[in-house]
């Protein structure tokens, strides 16, 4: 490649980019995922549209590995524990347990249907028996649903990689033609590689955050940087020991995430960047290494895997799952009719159909075209019903959530921290005046912007919804002024007056 082919590449990758951007707006509209206009991309490049030629599924199962890896960072460093706190344990055997089930109801169903091998039938499963990170994510965060079932859907789709990816190099072994090992050797490899994963990836995110806390890097940009390295160091690590490699990603970056880092808010906001850049990247390929004069002699046998898993295997997976578990973490009926339809299929099946097609497994040339008609047609068809099947279940919050974002600054040597605060539409920091915030001594509020303009408050200034407010403490006192303010936001000037009251406190 020379310099001016070069500048070729970069103009056509330049017009994808934007195009994608712009199919955003698109998406937001109709409520079906972004992912499927960026697949539309790539077809529309590729061998059948403007003369792409791509066929190298080694190098498209590569670099899928790349994009899940930042698409699971973001996930998990978007997430909020609070959301995933108290379903993490069904969340869990969700994506594990009720994989297995998926993968035995959808392979039974393809080897009946479809007339394929066990082995291939079992690996067909496997396959698809994964939710989608990048497709939930950008689905129901725009769907207004109670915390709870969010956060079981997120973490799901975060957790299940793992495991599927687990059982994808197993079968595709089996079915090639490699000594079938004994199930409970396999069953204890795939526990080994997920505790490993568990390990460095929790571990690994402590650890980083302990250590940036204690960095005052010279550039807020280089925190983004520094997170989202730690977050693909855990996947190469854990790769390494023979650990889950997207297990550790994601709950490293779950941990950091959910860490009081300095600047926050920039770290997600470079994350959600490179998770977008990863989805468009990783669905253009795909379309492109898609032939599409192929996929309309595939369409009978997308339907026909994509009906048992969407009617059979995932309500079959979600009843053995969830129905065990009791009190608080219990699922309703109504939620387990949501998460029976709620379960998206996206990049990660598609990208697994490549493997056994890069090991030669005899019998799965279709398969890549079949998973991804089947990805098509059901996301077309599930998207865009979740917000009314969510209405109609009564699942639809009728109060407003509290709306506050945080943002933390170190001040080096100084000892001391500045804390950013956005008041957001929903938070009822909003007609609070500042000296009613009662923080903690050291903490002072000391500059306020509002509509276009920056003024000192004084101790009878209302906040308003809007405002960008700074707040200088010591770093000691940082995260009782964070947890102060995240309490006025949600429950007002009162909040936790009555207890500081009887305990003979006082307020800052």
């Amino acid at each position: 490649m020379d310099v001016e082919e070069f500048s070729t590449v970069l103009l056509v990758s330049s017009l994808v980019l934007l195009a994608a951007v712009l199919a955003v707006r698109l998406s937001a509209r109709t409520g079906l995922p972004s992912l499927l206009l960026y697949l539309g991309l790539g077809l529309l490049l590729g061998e059948d549209g403007l003369g792409i030629l791509f066929s190298d599924a080694e190098l498209a199962q590569v670099l899928g590995y790349g994009a899940l890896v930042l698409i699971l960072a973001e996930g998990g460093l978007t997430t909020r524990w609070s959301t995933v706190r108290g379903v993490l344990a069904p969340a869990a055997v969700l994506s594990t347990v009720g994989t297995a089930v998926s993968t035995a109801v959808v392979g039974v169903g393809a080897h009946l249907l479809l007339g394929t091998s066990w082995p291939v039938s079992l690996l067909i499963g496997a396959v698809v028996s994964s939710t989608d990170a990048a497709a939930v994510f950008s689905v129901l965060r725009s769907v207004p649903l109670p915390r709870r079932l969010t956060g079981m859907l997120e973490a799901e789709s975060g957790l299940n990689d793992a495991p599927v990816v687990i059982a994808v190099l197993t079968l595709t072994e089996i079915a090639g033609g490699g000594a079938s090992p004994a199930w409970w050797f396999s069953a204890g490899q795939a526990v080994l590689q997920l505790l490993l994963g568990t390990l460095v990836g929790v571990g690994g995110g402590f650890a980083g955050a302990w250590l940036l806390r204690r960095s005052a890097l010279p550039s807020s940009g280089l925190y983004p940087v520094a997170v989202l390295a730690l977050t693909v160091g855990a996947y190469a690590l854990a790769d390494l020991v023979g650990g889950s490699g997207f297990l550790a990603t994601y709950l490293c970056g779950l941990v950091l995430g959910n860490t009081r880092l300095p600047h926050r808010q920039a770290t997600r906001g470079v994350a959600e960047s490179a998770g977008w850049l990863a989805q468009i990247g990783l669905f253009v390929v795909l379309g492109l290494l898609a032939t599409p004069s192929r996929l309309p002699g595939v369409v009978l046998d997308a339907l026909l895997v994509g009906l048992v898993l969407t009617v059979l295997a995932r309500p079959a997976s979600v009843l053995v799952s969830l129905l065990p578990f009791r009190g608080e973490q219990r699922a309703s009926r109504a939620e387990l009719v949501f998460l029976s339809w709620a379960g998206l299929r996206g990049a990660v099946p598609i990208v697994l159909a490549t493997v056994p097609a890069v090991a030669g497994v005899p019998g799965t040339e279709r398969l890549f075209d079949v998973v991804l008609v089947l990805v098509v047609v059901f996301t077309l068809l599930q998207a865009p019903t979740l917000q009314p099947l969510a209405r109609r279940l009564g699942l639809v919050p009728t109060a407003a959530t509290a709306d506050l974002d945080v943002e933390v600054s170190p001040l080096g040597a100084l000892s001391a921290d500045v804390v950013q605060v956005r008041v957001g539409p929903g938070s009822r920091l909003h007609g609070v005046e500042v000296f009613e915030l009662r923080l903690p001594a050291g903490a002072n509020v000391t500059l306020v912007f509002r509509d276009g303009a920056t003024f000192v408050p004084g101790a009878r200034t209302v906040l308003r919804r809007g405002d960008e407010v700074l707040v200088v403490t010591g770093a000691a006192e940082r995260a009782a002024v964070e947890e102060r303010l995240q309490q006025v936001s949600r429950h007002g000037k009162l909040a936790g007056w009555r207890t500081r009251h009887t305990e003979g406190g006082h307020g800052a």
